[in-house]
């Protein structure tokens, strides 16, 4: 990785450091330092405090078919490209660059928003060949990132699934599915819906450096906590594991375990594209003395590279390394008593001629 300078209140608020280069961009531009005490200036104030943008785009579809083989659902429908919340490790970084910006900065603060989702959802659904399998919502991106309080696109999404009865799951660091609880928990009712809340760890320093514009892992637990007695089955992804930075993966089991959540799942941290140079830039900020070690280790989860790809092991890595966070995982999900039962969402409920504005013999 290239040699960088980050002025520190860049940083503020984001997890990204700079706008680095998309692997499309042709003229690669850098901030340099050119001795005339220009520097703090000028970059620091036009980069301090990035502006969110959001941007509309007309949707050419709904549901995106999956054909990945480690991913355990079929369909996905995803509100937004871009995400408020910063992650530093966000795997979703890349898919910036097929719009000709930024996996760094610009992902976290150019939010594109799909105009007419619902109704194209709702075409879908009552095409004659369409036929039910489970759907997440927001399975790249957080469907309740900051944007939707305003714009609604995920609420009006899960009117259309309700008023078709068609089941769907999803996983957000937010504790914005709480407003849509009047819609949730009759679903769930229903065998209709599972939520997942992510919860990285629990150390609110460590989140806000990951996260910076998530929900605090105190609030996630509170929002887990709020579904479960609403009667919504709920989990918790202790997604990614992150070795020597996120260590209290069994804390954070349990916290979530004791809030009420039934099931868990992890991954391990994986670089793709571009991804790779802004969590080592991060990294490069937070834990310099750590970084090279961090590093090692992902490596050799990686068959000595920084990422690889192939679907046997990209989520959970191979090695010693990884069957560590395995045995882990499940020793404590075994203690806490997570993932005792499968839970198995309702298809045969789904009735396409409701969402049409039909009626029902059943």
């Amino acid at each position: 990785m290239a040699e960088f300078t980050i002025p520190l209140s860049a940083l503020k608020g984001r997890g990204a450091a700079t706008r680095v280069a998309h692997r499309f961009e042709r003229d690669v531009r850098a901030a340099f330092d050119d001795g005339w005490q220009t520097w703090d200036e000028t970059l620091p104030g036009e980069a301090a405090k990035p502006q969110t943008e959001v941007r509309w785009e007309d949707a050419r579809s709904a549901i995106m078919a999956n054909d990945s083989p480690d991913i355990a659902f079929d369909y996905s429908i995803n509100p937004y490209r871009g995400c408020e919340h910063g992650c530093s490790y966000c795997y979703a970084r890349p898919t910036h660059s097929y719009l000709g910006l930024s996996p760094g900065l610009d992902f976290e603060t150019v939010i594109i928003a799909k105009r007419g989702l619902a109704e194209l959802l709702r075409k879908e659904l009552i095409r004659p060949g369409y036929r039910p399998s489970m759907i997440v919502i927001g399975s790249v991106t957080d469907c309740y990132q900051p944007v939707e309080r305003e714009l609604k696109i995920t609420r009006s999404l899960i009117e259309v699934l309700r008023e078709a009865r068609h089941p769907f799951s999803l996983v957000t660091k937010s504790s914005g599915v709480e407003r849509d609880l009047d819609l949730i928990a009759p679903m769930a009712a229903d065998k209709l819906v599972a939520i997942y809340v992510t919860i990285t760890t629990l150390d609110g320093a460590l989140a806000r450096q990951l996260e910076p514009r998530a929900a605090s892992p105190q609030r996630r637990l509170r929002t887990i906590r709020a579904l479960a007695e609403a009667g919504v089955p709920v989990g918790v992804s202790v997604a990614p594991q992150i070795p020597f930075i996120n260590d209290d993966m069994e804390q954070v089991l349990e916290a979530a375990a004791a809030a009420g959540a039934k099931s868990a799942f992890y991954t391990v941290l994986r670089l793709p594209w571009e991804l790779n140079e802004v969590f080592q830039q991060w990294l490069a900020v937070h834990y310099p003395q750590r970084a090279a070690r961090v590093m090692a280790r992902i490596r050799e989860m990686r068959g000595g590279q920084d990422y690889r790809s192939d679907f046997a092991t990209r989520m959970t890595g191979s090695g010693l390394w990884s069957e560590l966070i395995r045995q882990r995982f499940h020793k404590a999900c075994a203690r806490h008593g997570l993932n005792r039962e499968r839970l198995e969402l309702d298809l045969s409920q789904f009735r396409p001629g409701l969402a049409a504005g039909q009626g029902s013999l059943f």
